[in-house]
């Protein structure tokens, strides 16, 4: 089966990386998400009922040799394998004293060596499409509360690696980042996990954008930057936050 297009999407089950697998299959894309919830991937193949478009892979993205797997699989499925992103992620967050070192490298494992790894071994099909990667990094990467170190410096860490595989891949790959801010993912969860976001009012107000995100924010950059349009972009990190990083806040 040929596509023209064929992106393998990390943590695509569930949440920004499910509404990017879904906004690649209406792309007409080929789709592999790759997640380490089995369940969720089902619920995925159900929803979207995209037959051979879509493949799942239940693996761990800092299992090296699961994600040379996927991409080999995604390569054979599809045809070609011309996008790359780099999704999956999670967070830690706890007092500084309580971080564990487990819970430090569990967190970089996912989010930036997981990137890396996936990196290294779509890059060789990448470059023979002169494809594209996009990693999602977040506002944590400029920005932060107290006790978030692990998750703040997993996202700076993907921030520069982006730059850095943008100069390692040109001019054959782009790289690019996302930065999201607030995004509610609760209704993008797989169905036993899934709910209305519980948000207040002030939650929506504090945004310029007069909202809090939602999936499809992220999706619709993801698909653009993955596309042709977006030839002239590459080591470049794009914020949609409703402009909560560029609000002064001060105490009145």
């Amino acid at each position: 089966m040929d596509f023209r297009k064929a992106v393998l999407v990390t943590g695509g089950a569930q949440g920004i990386g499910k509404a990017i697998v879904m906004a690649c299959l209406e792309q007409g894309w080929g789709a592999a998400a790759l997640d380490v919830d089995g369940e969720a991937l089902a619920a995925l193949a159900e929803e979207t009922g995209a037959g051979k478009a879509l493949l799942t892979v239940e693996a761990a993205n800092h299992d090296e040799a699961a994600v040379a797997g996927a991409v080999a699989a995604a390569a054979t499925r599809f045809g070609c394998l011309s996008g790359l992103v780099n999704n999956a992620g999670f967070s830690r967050n706890r007092p500084l004293e309580e971080l564990t070192l487990e819970d430090w490298n569990a967190v970089i494992a996912t989010n930036l060596t997981g990137a890396f790894l996936c990196a290294k071994h779509a890059a060789p099909h990448l470059r023979k499409a002169r494809g594209a990667i996009v990693n999602l990094a977040s506002t944590r990467a400029f920005m932060s509360q107290p006790g978030t170190e692990a998750y703040s410096a997993s996202k700076g860490g993907v921030f520069a690696l982006t730059h850095a595989l943008a100069a390692s891949l040109a001019p054959d790959v782009r790289v690019n980042a996302i930065s999201p801010g607030w995004i509610a993912t609760q209704a993008w969860q797989k169905p036993s996990h899934r709910s209305e976001p519980d948000l207040e009012p002030q939650d929506h107000d504090q945004h310029w954008s007069g909202r809090v995100g939602a999936p499809p924010d992220i999706a619709s950059m993801a698909v653009y930057l993955l596309g042709d349009q977006a030839g002239f972009m590459t080591g470049s990190n794009v914020v949609i936050d409703g402009g909560m990083t560029r609000k002064m806040i001060y105490v009145e």
